[in-house]
């Protein structure tokens, strides 16, 4: 039997999944390698022997997406899977032109290869960049499904950064269980507003069983998609969240726009702080693409205790980091709530970088005056402390989901920026999920 050999394409998540539901324990492919982009410190490290199941012994070497002619020199592979998300179709076929070239094919897996099947019911949110307010999208799709008596229980997209084989199933209920598994700001970012509402967080690498352990907890799993990915369970509801501060994203962004065109409901977020242009063009965008989804709009309000400390001041303003990073935000909440309060002025913290951060800027040039707030790991974290205590400033605005405080010494004043969804239009997602729950078993 000829066997083909297959490099996948990834950043430590949707690599991980596709993996293990379209090749593991196939005796007719041999994956010879993950590449690693986007995240640091995943490059070197392998895909474990435990994860990998049989005929790996080894596991499985995770190498830099650079380094991929130089793979093709040793394995000669004969086909690469593209499994990333949050890019644009320009890199997507900048990619697969690469790769065309050293001979191999190139390929996209589909939605329906890739989804497990549930038992309880599934509400996806997904989106179609990072940074179009899935979080708080989640957040009050979870309070609406508790309010209709549904007990949901949230499933994370992949964020594996640690011990990968330790990471296999994971569950968070409590602050606590963040410290004791170790987890990156990027993590915490994720998983601490769903606790801060009493719900229970599962994530991962191996998602059938962290399927089976969620679907034991809950009687409807929300899967909290990440990274604009796809969802890795079957939805009965698919909601897709868009941002008109960035109108033509939607349609120009991988997968994004396939969670556009798979939606039941769309999210038109931050309808509040949009400009009109930007809202048309979204509006177009969901019209023309997805007719049949219900849409909702919804505003974003961003409130802080303190405010009044903003006026007249000069603000370091600490950004969530994939927004800026692989998001390509030039800003976000903490720069609305500044400008909106009278910031003298908002100061460039690139001066003062030090460490990981200065090569966070050296890779996301455009992320401009503005402190993204990366922690992938500890020498990270620690630059990221030192950064904020060399740059000189009357405040410290932090606008990211976790507090920040728990995690860096801040010692200079601060207020936290805190940010919501508030739906605009009726039906709102209440009155969308209980319709949609009519199909649903009983509780």
């Amino acid at each position: 039997m000829s066997v083909r050999t297959v490099v996948i394409m990834g950043a430590a998540g949707r690599d991980f999944h596709n993996f293990n539901v379209a090749f593991r324990g196939r005796d007719d492919v041999r994956v010879v390698a993950f590449t690693a982009t986007q995240i640091p410190d995943i490059a070197g490290r392998r895909y474990p022997a435990e994860l990998a199941g049989p005929g790996y012994p080894d596991g499985i070497p995770i190498v830099e997406e650079e380094r991929l002619e130089e793979l093709a020199a040793v394995e000669h592979f004969d086909e690469a899977v593209f499994s990333y998300s949050d890019v644009s179709h320009q890199h997507v076929m900048e990619q697969a032109s690469r790769i065309v070239a050293l001979g191999a094919d190139f390929r996209l897996l589909g939605a329906e290869a890739t989804m497990l099947r549930s038992k309880r019911p599934v509400v996806a949110v997904c989106a179609v960049r990072t940074g179009c307010g899935k979080i708080q999208t989640t957040r009050r799709v979870a309070a609406a499904l508790k309010a209709l008596g549904r007990r949901p229980v949230v499933v994370r997209h992949p964020m594996p950064y640690g011990d990968l084989a330790a990471q296999r199933v994971q569950r968070f209920a409590t602050l606590e269980d963040m410290r004791r598994q170790r987890c990156t700001i990027e993590e915490m970012e994720e998983y601490e507003p769903h606790i801060e509402e009493g719900l229970t967080v599962f994530a991962g690498v191996d998602y059938a069983e962290v399927l089976a352990a969620a679907e034991a907890e809950g009687d409807v799993v929300l899967w909290d998609g990440g990274n604009n990915d796809l969802p890795f369970f079957r939805p009965d509801v698919h909601l897709t969240v868009v941002d008109p501060h960035r109108p033509g994203h939607e349609l120009t962004y991988f997968p994004g726009r396939v969670n556009l065109l798979r939606a039941d409901i769309v999210v038109i977020n931050k309808v509040d702080t949009a400009t009109a242009e930007g809202l048309a063009a979204v509006r177009s965008s969901v019209r023309s693409l997805n007719p049949r989804a219900a849409v909702v709009e919804a505003a974003s309000p961003i409130t802080a205790d303190g405010v009044e400390r903003i006026r007249g001041a000069r603000v370091l303003v600490v950004e969530d980091g994939p927004t800026l990073t692989h998001g390509g935000m030039s800003y976000g909440a903490g720069t609305v709530l500044a400008r909106a309060h009278g910031a003298s002025a908002i100061v460039d913290p690139r001066p003062w970088v030090t460490g990981r951060i200065r090569d966070t800027f050296d890779r996301y040039p455009a992320i401009g005056a503005l402190l993204p707030a990366v922690g992938y790991g500890e020498a990270q974290v620690r630059d990221l402390e030192e950064t904020i205590g060399r740059v000189p400033c009357d405040l410290v605005i932090v606008a990211t989901p976790v507090d920040l405080t728990r995690i860096v010494r801040i010692d200079k004043p601060m207020l936290r920026a805190r940010y919501a969804l508030a739906e605009t239009t009726r039906p709102d997602l209440s009155d969308l999920l209980k319709e949609r729950m009519k199909r649903w078993p009983s509780t």
